[in-house]
């Protein structure tokens, strides 16, 4: 209820201080920083004209079978990610949830009965912060879907470096075989809900562990892409 109550209340556009109604940008910012342009179907990185894949997703195949992101990782959309991250606002939640559901309306449909898995948080984290931002994403994009959030999913098996400090490789590296699937997904369709993706690292052991434990698909919601 609170966080219905919260996407009725007037504010201001995060962005550019106009006034909205809800927990949203106003209707020009999101225009802008969701402006159309192709996205690679299987890690949602912005395409060149006429390409139909990005070159990591013609190679080494991924565990998650698509992805889907909001906006790109640069300003001034990345505004919001950092108001989440780093300035602990969490009525940008239901603000970044609202631009994930855009994208979804936008896409090819959800498969049915499809449950919504946010990306734990390190031990680090969650003591910086006091909460996991993937999660409070996903629990506002579940309203605004109406899907389920079934609690403690996926569960962390060793403490990770920041990603932030590592590259592309050392990511690679550091997340294979993070996680461990510690609900029961048997045959259920999952995505998983992060705030930003870089590699694909995270998300993909994250499907790896969902896909072992008998998930039937896996699929990426993300509110912005690292271009």
């Amino acid at each position: 209820m609170g966080r219905r109550l919260l996407s009725r209340v007037g504010c201001d556009c995060p962005l550019c201080g106009g006034r909205v109604a809800g927990a949203c940008l106003c209707q020009g910012c999101q225009a802008d920083i969701m402006a159309a342009s192709p996205r690679c179907p299987g890690c949602a990185l912005r395409l060149s004209a006429g390409a139909p894949h990005c070159a990591a997703c013609m190679g080494k195949p991924r565990a998650f079978s698509r992805a889907l992101a909001a906006f790109d990782y640069e300003p001034p959309a990345d505004t919001l990610i950092l108001m989440l991250k780093a300035q602990l606002r969490l009525s940008m939640a239901p603000v970044l949830a609202r631009l994930m559901a855009a994208a979804v309306r936008a896409s090819a449909p959800l498969p049915a009965g499809v449950v919504l898995v946010p990306i734990p948080a390190s031990r680090a984290s969650l003591r910086q912060r006091g909460m996991n931002p993937a999660a409070e994403i996903a629990r506002s994009l579940a309203a605004e879907l109406a899907l389920p959030v079934p609690r403690h999913v996926l569960a962390r098996l060793r403490e990770t470096p920041r990603q932030a400090t590592l590259g592309r490789r050392a990511r690679q590296r550091g997340a294979a075989g993070l996680f461990l699937c510690a609900g029961d997904v048997r045959g259920r369709h999952v995505a998983v809900v992060d705030d930003v993706m870089t590699t694909g690292s995270t998300v993909n052991a994250a499907a790896t562990a969902l896909l072992d434990a008998g998930a039937a698909s896996v699929m990426a919601l993300v509110a912005a892409r690292r271009p």
